[in-house]
């Protein structure tokens, strides 16, 4: 047993159903152990690769396609770094693989969409929708940001986006508040999200006590949570060279160490 674990405090004891489960205290122990296990996952179950590998790259290539002109382009950046917070969705079949595992069920890549046929489908489908609203917030936020800083001047161009980017007062205060927009909209979506995704395939219950668990796991844990973001948006920009390609590997490998980051979190 980890030791982390052995040493675990817990913040309530389990009530009924609808109620937040008992959560545990975890550490940066925790978190290594969770990537750990999700790389061991990864390994003996790489069927999903293909899958993860073809549909990344594939939106990062329709992202270019469809704002490299000159009247979206301003949105380019947002939806490629936006692709992110859909990762929780999409990593609800990793999450199926891993507990299959974990139990000793068949855990063949056909699996990966059990959580959209069986009980997790509507929790998971509102939990979706919540992250498609925060999607939408962000790229709200960040053209808002755009028509602020470079709405007094002449509109990004694809010829001269980089040297306008580097070169201009209104091209940093674009960078530093589009940077610090995306930190919040991403803190939101990994305290969302952590646990809620995890927790409606591995149980039978609503989406709004998963939320309510996950942002009860982030009140007890806010350094751990703050590590675990550290490390995902590392291993996502890791991800991203060259091409995406990379995602083909970070996705299934961060799908799985969250699902045992969740099993450390909550008592099952």
């Amino acid at each position: 047993m980890n030791p982390a674990l052995s040493n675990s405090k817990s913040v309530q004891a389990v009530e009924p159903a609808d109620t937040i489960p008992e959560i545990r205290t975890i550490t940066s122990a925790d978190l290594q152990w969770a990537l750990a296990e999700g790389w061991r996952d990864f390994r003996a179950m790489r069927g999903d690769l293909i899958f993860a590998g073809l549909l990344y790259p594939v939106i990062c290539l329709v992202a270019v396609i469809v704002t490299f002109n000159d009247p979206l382009l301003p949105l380019f950046f947002p939806l490629v770094a936006g692709v992110s917070i859909a990762g929780p969705a999409v990593a609800s079949g990793f999450y199926e693989l891993a507990r299959r595992r974990e139990s000793n069920e068949d855990s063949s890549w056909w699996h990966f969409l059990d959580p959209l046929r069986g009980r997790s489908r509507m929790p998971i489908a509102m939990l979706t929708i919540g992250l498609g609203a925060l999607f939408v917030g962000w790229l709200v936020a960040a053209y808002l940001i755009y028509d602020v800083t470079f709405g007094a001047e002449a509109p990004l161009r694809v010829s001269d986006v980089f040297s306008r980017l580097f070169t201009s007062q209104a091209g940093w205060e674009l960078i530093v508040l589009g940077n610090l927009a995306g930190l919040a909209f991403a803190v939101v979506t990994l305290v969302f999200s952590t646990v809620s995704f995890p927790m409606v395939v591995d149980k039978p219950i609503e989406a709004e006590l998963a939320v309510r668990t996950s942002l009860a796991a982030a009140r007890r844990n806010p350094a751990a949570f703050a590590g675990w973001g550290l490390r995902v948006a590392a291993l996502l920009a890791l991800g991203l060279i060259p091409f995406a390609i990379g995602l083909a590997v970070i996705l299934p490998w961060l799908g799985y160490s969250t699902w045992h980051l969740y099993t450390r979190l909550v008592v099952r």
